[in-house]
Parts: structure tokens; sequence; C-alpha cells
């Protein structure tokens, strides 16, 4: 059974993260995605380390089930080599600064005059329009715009970015779901379109509870550590060797919390304690008693009775442990593959499980070049063509030397 997105050609002209991310996604599905990078840069995190044999690690799990084709675009046979395969793409995904690829002349109104059924993708710090389109934009300002850092981290304390690249992922993730709808609705009318996001934009509309606050009583959120802003007991817990998260929030599962769990079943009728609204407004003291009992135990044993006690919680992991946990190998979320200069490779695994043929891991991330020459014979240029391509700096390579004299 084939994958879905099988036959489908993406052009991804994005670097580092958003971009990359969905478009690995799309080459997960079955796409045939062709990363179109500088040299000898090539896309800016090739050069995060660590290297292993002279390959970026990160960059080698974000870019899996691509090609690569090393373009110089500002050579106007460069030019040339792109709009040929513009033309024949399904999908064309960038992350310039906005005007850019207008004035490369590769952008939507260009490319859509010879292949009227593209689905163009940008992907950029504020969006194309708008008072601050023109600014260049990185995760860490949209988190900081968002009012995402406002609201992470400790009351008190200065604002906290995620630990994780956040609105970057939001932003591919966005940009993903966009083109699966752009494409579904190609598939009925046959016309393609033209879509974009932002960095900024797709971190804030992940924020539904804190506008729903905002909008319905003017409530600015703030920095709550691990807490919830309408529930508890929902936050983690110092245990004796570590932190537990409780997730008891509605009636039975605070009861079996304060019964089976603590063992202190006077919580319940305990005034500061017995309802929501009660536990919210005492949270500070509900959290001294929970931890004066967390105390006595290591976290394995809390995790134990919670689960026991059918009380949603956890161990707070390091990022080691969580990767070496036996759920998460029981589920394939990491998984080897042999990658030419690395060699042997850990990468997360695919976390969409499915009934049928739904995505698949099914080359390694390309070293910076490897298959320029392969793109060019799919446009019918001959070797003799390809090697002046090679020399006159066109296209690129970057092990091609070493491979024709070791031949």
């Amino acid at each position: 059974m084939a994958l879905p997105l099988e036959g489908v050609k993406v052009l991804d002209l994005t670097t580092v993260m958003a971009g990359p991310y969905c478009c690995m996604v799309l080459g997960d599905m079955g796409a045939e995605v062709v990363k179109v990078e500088n040299f000898p840069e090539g896309d800016a995190s090739r050069r995060f380390d660590p290297k292993v044999n002279g390959e970026s690690y990160c960059f080698a799990v974000l870019n899996r089930n691509k090609k690569s084709l090393g373009l110089n675009m500002k050579d106007p046979r460069g030019k040339e080599i792109f709009k040929q395969l513009a033309a024949k793409a399904d999908i064309i995904t960038e992350n310039f600064r906005p005007g850019v690829v207008r004035k490369l002349g590769i952008d939507y109104e260009t490319v859509s005059k010879s292949n009227p059924g593209v689905i163009y993708a940008s992907m950029s710090g504020f969006g194309q329009t708008g008072p601050y389109g023109r600014k260049g934009g990185f995760d860490i300002v949209a988190q900081g715009m968002s009012g995402i850092m406002m609201m992470t981290g400790y009351p008190g304390g200065r604002p906290a970015k995620v630990g994780i690249a956040m609105n970057d992922i939001a932003s591919g993730v966005t940009a993903l779901y966009g083109i699966l709808g752009a494409y579904i609705g190609k598939l009925k009318t046959g016309k393609g379109q033209y879509l974009e996001t932002s960095l900024l934009e797709a971190g804030l509309a992940w924020t539904f509870w804190e506008s729903g606050a905002y909008f319905g009583a003017g409530e600015l959120p703030t920095a709550t550590g691990t807490r919830h802003r309408r529930s508890t007991p929902y936050q983690a817990y110092k245990a004796q060797d570590g932190y537990v998260t409780v997730g008891a929030n509605n009636n039975k599962l605070w009861h079996n919390f304060c019964t089976i769990v603590c063992g202190k079943p006077e919580w319940l009728t305990d005034p500061r304690f017995a309802e929501l609204p009660s536990r919210l407004k005492n949270i500070d003291e509900l959290e001294r008693e929970i931890e004066t009992v967390f105390a006595t135990q290591p976290t394995a044993h809390w995790v134990e009775k919670l689960d026991a006690a059918e009380v949603p919680g956890g161990p707070v992991y390091t990022y080691g442990q969580i990767l070496n946990d036996p759920h998460i190998k029981a589920r394939n979320m990491v998984v080897e593959i042999d990658h030419p200069k690395i060699g042997r490779m850990k990468s997360l695994g695919i976390p969409v499980k499915s009934s049928g043929e739904l995505a698949a891991i099914r080359t390694p991330a390309p070293w910076l070049g490897q298959h320029s020459a392969e793109a060019l014979r799919s446009l019918a240029y001959s070797d003799a063509e390809i090697e002046s391509m090679f020399e006159a700096g066109v296209i690129y390579d970057k092990y091609r030397e070493k491979a024709t004299a070791s031949a």
C-alpha cells in the first residue's frame, strides 16, 4: 500500500526548524522532497553541534526523507534550474524574510504563471503583511511578543522561554495543516493557492484558555510554575527524590487522591480544600500539605499509588530518562537509521500510529548537494551539462570530488 503523498513533489527552500519540520512530515507521508540549499553553507542548522564525521546530528534528525540540491540561484543558470523544478512541483515552501522571493523572481505570482496548480507556502517571523511584516524574527522573539514568556516560569521570576523552540514547531505544524488542506482543495478543484503563516501567529493561536480568560474577564495570564490556572491539584509536587505530576482535577479524582493516594480523607471536608474554588484560593497551603505527604516516599512509590487509584500522574523525567523509558521504546519513538556519513544513528520516531500506511522513515537526511546531479537528470540535462554546472559553481555536491577520486 502506497504512502498517501507518494508522487507529490515538494521543493523545500526553508532552513533551520519551522519549514524543515513541515517538509519532513510531508516526506514522512511519502512526498518527494527536494531541499534546495545554498552552498557551501547550506541549511543554517548544518553548522550546529554535535557533528559526527563532519555532519550535524541536529540537522540529520530533522531532514530525513529529503534530497538535497546545492544550487546557486544568484546565477541565471541556477535560477533557470529552479524555475524548471518549480514548474513541476506540487508544493513549494520558503521562509526567507518577506520580499526576498519576489526580489529573486521565485515568488508565488511568478511560479504560478507556469504552474497554476502549485501550493506555495511561506513561513516568516511576523507574516507577509502588517506593521511588522518586514521584520526578521526568530523563535525567541515570537515567544516574547506572543505573551508566552510572561506566562512561563515561576511567579515573581524573570520571563522564561519554553524549553523547546515552541513557536518554530507551531509554525511548522500550522503550515503543514494549511498545505494539506490546500492540497485536498486542489484534488477537488484543480486549483493551487498561496498560504502563509508566522512564528508569532502560530504560537499565539495555541493560547485558547488564556484568550478566553482575557476576553471574558480581562485576565492577564501570569507565570504559575507548573500549576494550572483553573484547577488544582494539577501540577508537579516534590517527592523524596524528585517531582511527581498529579492531575486530580475533578471530584472523583480528588476523592481518590485524598483517600487512596495520600491517606488524607480529612482533606475532603476541610473547608480550605473541600471545593475547587476554595482549593484554588488556598493553593499554597494545599501544595504544602501534599508535599509534606509526598516527602515521605520516593517518586516511584507515588506513581504506583496514583496508577492504582486511577489518578493521572507521572514522574518528572530528564530528557535522557524519557528517551530510555520502556514505554517510549515499545511505542517505537526512538528509531535507528543508517546515514551515509554519520553511520548508524538514533532519531525520534513517528508519533502517529495508524492502521494503514500513513508515514514512514524511508531515507536518512542528505549531505549538502547529495542529489544535485540527480535533480538535473530529472530535468533531462546531459552528463556533460551537469559536469559544466558543477565546474561553473552553479550546482554543488559536498563529497563529489572525494567520490570521484575513490571511484
